[in-house]
Formats: structure tokens, C-alpha cells, sequence
């Protein structure tokens, strides 16, 4: 999907202002077309979604985008403290 696209996508539908199970799907689509311009919807999906963001972290080391694998590491180091311990365990598996 091309930037412009996505970016259409999230305008017409306010991706940012939806339900965290909505921008979690926004979430996965920026990752999986490196749209690096919407990595800010991602970290702040990352710590303020902390539960439902292990799946991204995953995504986000996988691609082997060294962009992406900051913006995971980065988002882990500002949210490790206040993770639950069973996901703090699995999203520090993936990033170390």
C-alpha cells in the first residue's frame, strides 16, 4: 500500500481518534508498509496500549528495519517499568 494511500485511509476514517482496536489494526498497517511517517501513531499505540501492543513489538523486530527495531527498542525502555510482568517478559525476549 503506498503512502498516499495510507494516508488517505487515515484521514477519511480519523484512525487516530477510533478505539485502541482500530489503531492497533492502523498500528499493523504502518509497520507492515513502513509508512515512517505515521511511526508516532505507533509508539504512542505502544504506551498507551501496553497489553495489546506485544503483537506490534513482534511485527516491528521481524521486518529486520533497523528504523523499526529503534522505534521498538525505544518504546520499550520508556514502558518496561509499568508492563505487566507476563508481557515484560515476552516483548523483552523479542527486542534483546
Amino acid at each position: 500500500m503506498s503512502a498516499g494511500v495510507l494516508q488517505t485511509l487515515e484521514r477519511t476514517y480519523s484512525l487516530r481518534m477510533q478505539d485502541a482496536e482500530v489503531k492497533h489494526r492502523w498500528c499493523e498497517l504502518v509497520v507492515k508498509h513502513k509508512h515512517s511517517a505515521a511511526y508516532k501513531d505507533v509508539e504512542d499505540f505502544l504506551i498507551d496500549n501496553q497489553a495489546m501492543g506485544v503483537y506490534l513489538y513482534g511485527e516491528l523486530m521481524v521486518h529486520e528495519d533497523s528504523r523499526q527495531q529503534a522505534l521498538a527498542r525505544r518504546c520499550f525502555s520508556l514502558t518496561q517499568e509499568h508492563m505487566d510482568p507476563a508481557a515484560l517478559s515476552v516483548v523483552s525476549e523479542m527486542i534483546l
